[in-house]
């Protein structure tokens, strides 16, 4: 067995690959419900932040290129291991923090588990977020919210409304 890897409760941003060694019948496999999290000694995962596929089918973007133009993660990250994440040849699995649904998780992932690498998902940067120059986003420059009376009013009219259409719909009836 591999060694434990723990993932913190609501973990947010990180992406973790891992290099399936097995035959491509047996890594379709883990595409089924609850394989996934089996081979990864965990009771669940939510599998759409699960991705498993042969790196074939990526052809020339590789996964390098995935991780950066696919998943968000930072070029600065991936140009230590480029090199690495292109040689690997086979098939992958890729988990995202909201397999793990916010929850702490023990990986013990099987032998055929290698984990590659993990990476952390480029957030919002908003330390330069000054103030919105646009009217529309100033407060107070809204139409005033209505008073209880003008919703009572409008209620009342609809309600007239509705009550009218009615008479006229049983006077119809009546005379026909």
């Amino acid at each position: 067995m591999s060694d434990i890897i723990a993932i913190p409760e609501n973990e947010r941003g990180v992406v973790r690959i891992f290099a399936l060694d097995m035959p491509p019948e047996r890594a379709k496999f883990l595409r089924e419900p609850g394989a996934a999290a089996q081979v990864l000694g965990i009771d669940a995962l939510d599998p759409a932040h699960v991705e498993i596929f042969p790196l074939s089918d990526l052809d020339e973007l590789g996964l390098a290129g995935y991780l950066a133009e696919g998943l968000g993660v930072p070029a600065a990250q991936l140009d230590v291991d480029r090199a690495r994440l292109n040689a690997i040849t086979g098939w992958v699995m890729i988990l995202r923090s909201p397999a793990f649904q916010d929850t702490p998780a023990r990986l013990s992932p099987a032998q055929e588990l290698t984990l590659i690498a993990s990476y952390t998902e480029e957030g919002t940067d908003w330390s330069d977020s000054g103030p919105i120059p646009t009217e529309s986003a100033r407060i107070g420059s809204g139409p005033p919210p209505q008073s209880g009376a003008q919703s009572r009013r409008i209620g009342a009219l609809g309600i007239a409304g509705v009550l009218l259409v009615l008479a006229i719909l049983i006077l119809l009836v009546i005379l026909l």
